[in-house]
Formats: C-alpha cells, structure tokens, sequence
C-alpha cells in the first residue's frame, strides 16, 4: 500500500459518509427517517435494493469462487426475476396501500399482534447476526493480507456506516448507496480490463475463454437432479424463486428499500431492474474470477492464497513437505504454461486433443497438490482457515494492480460491506422501533420521539453488530453458519405472508403454532443436513401453509381479525 492507495482508499470511504450525512440532514418525522420520505425513484430503488444484497463477501469471495469451481454458481440466482414479478404483482401493491412502515406491520392486519411480532422476531434473530458477520467477513480477509488490526478494521467499518445511517436513516443508506454501487462497478470494471491486459500478447479474450473452458470452468449450467450438488438449475429456479421471494418481499432490510419509493409503479420498475441486471452482475463477477484463473495459467500462484495458511505451516515439523509442495506447483504451473502456447499453435487435431488432455491432467494435479497443503495446515494449525477463496481476488488486487488502483479496490470492497450493514441496520432498527417498541407503548408519543428512537435503535444494533464482528472468530464456522442461516428462517416466514395474502379462512392462532413447529423442523432438517440449503426455503414455507390448514379446524380462535 503506497501514499497513493491510502488517499485514494480514505478520500473515497469519508467521501460516502459525508455526503450521506449532508444530503440527509434534518428528517423531522417518522415518514422522512424510516420511508424516505417516499421521494425515491426507480433507479435509485434498483441500486439501493442491489447494493443491499451484494455485500463486501460478494466481492471478495465470488472470484475466487470462480477460481476455483467454475461459472456454475451464477445458477443461484436463476430463480430472482421470477422472485421480481411475483413481488411486484403481489407485495409491492397491498404494502403501498396499506402504508405501511414495515412488512410485519401487514401481519397484524391479517393476523394478530403475536404474529406480527414472532415474524418480526425471526428477522431480527438472523438479520441481526448477519449486520456482524457483513462487518467480520471482509475485515478478517484485509486483516489477514494487510496485516491490520482486526478489531481496529471492525470498529472501523461499524462507525463509518454507524455514522450516516442514524443521521439520515432511510434516505441516507439509499442516497449513499448510488455512490457505492457506482465506485463498486468502476472498481471491477478497470479490475477486468486489466487482468485482460495483463495476459500475453498472443492471448485473446477467446483464447482465455477457450483455456477456462477446458479446466471445466465455463460450465454454466447444470440440469442433474442430484441433491448433493448444491447449484443446479433446478435448485437455483424452484429452491432460489422461494429464497428470493422470501428475502425481497418479507425481508425488511430489502422492503424498506423500495418502500421509499414515490409511487407504486417507481416501486416496481426499481425491483424489474433488480431482476434484469442482477444475473448478468453477478455473472460479470464470476468471470472476472475465471479470467484470474487464466492470469495464473502464466503468472506464479501461492500454494494457499491465505498468508497466514503458509505462515503457519512454518517452523512445524509439516514446513519440509509444505516446502516440497511449493515447489511441485512451481514446476506444475511452468508445464502448464507450454502446454496452453502447445494447445493455441497446435497444428492439426491430434496436437490439440494431446495438448488440452495434458492440460486436464496438469489442472488435476494441481488441485491435488493444493488439497495435500490444505491438510498440512490444518494439521499444522486447525484454526486457520485452508479454503482460500475468499483470499484469491484480494491477492490479485495486492500484487498486480498499480498503485491508486489498489486504494479503489479496497474502497471497492469496504463499501459493499458499508452498503450492506446500512441497509441491515437500517431495517434492524426500523423493524425494534416500529413492530416492537412503538407497537407496545401504551401513551401516544411525538413524531420526533419516535425518530430519535429510530436513531437509538440504529446506534444500538451497531454496536451489537460491531461486538459480532468482534467476537466472530470465537466461534467455529461462524461464516458459514451465517450463509445458511437465512435459509432456516427465510420459507417459514415467506410461507406465514403467503397464509396472509391468499388463504382467507386460515387464523392467527393456527399461522402462529405452524409457525413455531415449522422453525423446528426446519433446524432439525438443516442440523441433520439432509437437503442442500437453498431447499430449506422451499421445505418451510409449504410445511408452514400446510400446518395452518391443517390445525385451523381444531384451534379456537377468540381475537377479532381484520381479513
């Protein structure tokens, strides 16, 4: 990190708090602070509700999926523009009518207060914990390659976003979230140009497309039905339509997004944009991810694109053979880079067929020889993380870009996970003040007290968050707890909004005890792991439909209900 990069990296970060404090001083009521004052146009809807959802790991960790499995992952999100028009046809009308603050607001209209609130509860449970891991996951990455303080980076990133959320609420993470998704998009763009430059003379972008081709990570698509595998198309478009209806139309840190818009129709024409643009985005992430695989086709690659995994292995009894393995991938990656030049002047057929069969077979080796340094590390020390990914495109971003560069792409990175926590916040505090406290406050208070509770609430889930961050690492597979979590929540909850909107004759007290059976068989199925997660979705909203309709007959309900 030159001068350069730190100016570039600071101005950049100040840049979006300031003026998201500035464009957003002053909101007087609760319709400015947690609806925006329902100003916002579509466009700026569609890069709110997308910068809400790509978080700093998005960034990070989709290239190095890529990296190493290929384009495949793309197909979890065959099933969001179905999710879209669903949303717009459905939720989007009944929310705006019914001028509601948040989603669960509908559910006592329906329903009861208890609904509404157990609802709101499990939002707040997985939304919650996720605020901390969208601070943790990319500050453990910097960390490790920069070497700065993890708990510094936490606090860090929680008080820039801590700052201009609770000054302009709503409005303030929607506003700042254009800039962001603008420095996000400049930021990968340059990113991909130049690894394309960066390759030889004599490889086009067909030829690099052609070499990823062969090590099978152009494969896009996946028709199987194997539950084992979990993206296919078949779960991206069943299980990913139930996860994407759920997140979108129930999920308060998105319905909040395009609550703020003007009307209706701005509403819906910013989700529509959403839909279209989102696959091809993350698509273009992916492939920024396999033209770094081409890159290191010809360029030298670690054995663990984790500093601390190598560290870690010295001075251990495992430092001899982790050695041997550095230099197998060495002499590895110098046939691989024969075999490509081999493979594009081949001369006839069989030259060619020779050279991409020895490009498989090296390809194979060198997952091998990085399989065997995982379990040296692991043996070495079993806290360290092996599986490098998320550490693959950061790694890039330090040892090639040039200077200032550098600076943008760490911007890149700490903005979507500025983005991603205002948005959490936001809804977070949103959801405590409005469902929670101003539901079961007995006196009438002012608009004022209700946004300066907004603001506490705000001030309160960022600490939370920034102590989640902070204490992350404590727990073992925190992460990947986190990228399922919303899973186990996410169908149950779709299926109580589903209940509410289309089964008329069903009541509260039956909605609510499905409700609590539901949650438990669905941690149970997912503690078992018997379905790929994306599933879980799908599996809790139909069982909590059907259990509705199965006890209404046999539970007596006493409270009057607004249907």
């Amino acid at each position: 990190m030159q001068l350069i990069d730190w100016i570039v990296l600071i101005g950049t970060l100040l840049f979006i708090v300031l003026y998201g404090v500035w464009k957003t001083r002053g909101s007087k009521n609760v319709q400015d602070y947690i609806r925006g004052g329902n100003e916002a146009k579509w466009w700026t809807i569609g890069l709110s509700v997308m910068a809400t959802q790509a978080s700093a790991i998005t960034f990070l960790s989709t290239p190095g999926q890529a990296f190493h499995s290929g384009m495949g992952f793309v197909q979890f999100y065959f099933g969001l523009p179905i999710a879209m028009i669903i949303i717009c046809i459905v939720f989007i009308p009944l929310y705006h009518k019914l001028k509601v603050y948040t989603a669960y607001e509908y559910l006592e209209n329906r329903f009861d207060l208890k609904t509404r609130t157990i609802t709101a509860f499990f939002f707040l449970i997985q939304r919650g914990l996720g605020a901390g891991i969208t601070i943790f996951a990319p500050a453990i990455i910097l960390s490790a390659v920069l070497g700065w303080d993890l708990t510094t980076l936490n606090i860090i990133i929680g008080i820039l976003v801590i700052v201009y959320t609770v000054s302009g609420g709503t409005k303030a993470v929607s506003v700042t979230q254009k800039q962001q998704m603008a420095i996000i998009f400049t930021g990968m763009f340059i990113a991909f140009f130049l690894i394309i430059s960066y390759l030889p003379e004599d490889i086009t972008f067909s030829n690099a497309l052609d070499i990823a081709g062969i090590s099978g990570k152009m494969e896009v698509l996946d028709f199987s039905f194997d539950l084992s595998n979990r993206y296919t198309v078949w779960t991206g478009i069943i299980g990913g339509t139930f996860l994407m209806l759920s997140y979108f139309g129930t999920d308060q840190s998105q319905v909040q997004r395009y609550l703020s818009g003007r009307s209706v129709r701005e509403s819906q024409l910013g989700l529509l944009f959403n839909g279209i643009l989102k696959i091809p985005m993350q698509f273009f992430i992916l492939l920024v991810g396999v033209m770094v695989f081409v890159f290191y086709q010809f360029n030298a690659a670690p054995l663990n694109f984790n500093p601390a995994a190598s560290v870690a292995v010295q001075n251990t009894p495992y430092a001899e053979e982790y050695n041997e393995l550095e230099q197998k991938l060495s002499e590895i990656q110098e046939y691989k880079k024969s075999s490509v030049q081999n493979y594009l002047h081949s001369k006839n057929d069989k030259e060619s067929l020779d050279a991409k069969n020895l490009m498989i077979a090296l390809e194979d080796s060198d997952k091998k020889t990085r399989q065997r340094a995982k379990e040296l590390i692991k043996e070495a020390d079993a806290t360290v993380e092996t599986n490098d990914k998320d550490y693959v495109f950061i790694y890039f971003i330090l040892n090639n870009l040039p200077r200032g560069l550098i600076g943008l792409l760490l911007a890149v990175i700490l903005s979507a996970a500025m983005s991603s926590t205002a948005s959490e916040l936001n809804a977070l505090a949103s959801t405590t003040a409005i469902d929670l406290y101003k539901r079961n406050i007995k006196e009438e208070k002012s608009e004022q007290h209700y946004v300066s509770a907004s603001k506490i609430f705000t001030l309160i889930w960022g600490v939370l968050a920034i102590l989640v961050a902070c204490f992350a690492n404590l727990f073992d597979n925190l992460i990947q707890l986190v990228n399922i979590i919303g899973s186990i929540f996410y169908g149950n909850v779709l299926g109580i909004f589903l209940l509410a909107f289309f089964i008329k004759f069903v009541r509260s007290n039956a909605v609510f005890m499905a409700a609590i059976i539901t949650q438990i068989i669905i941690i149970y199925v997912w503690w078992q792991d018997w379905l790929p997660f994306l599933w879980l979705n799908a599996l809790g909203c139909g069982i909590v439909m059907f259990l509705a309709i199965v006890l209404e007959p046999f539970i007596p309900t006493s409270e009057i209900e607004v249907e």
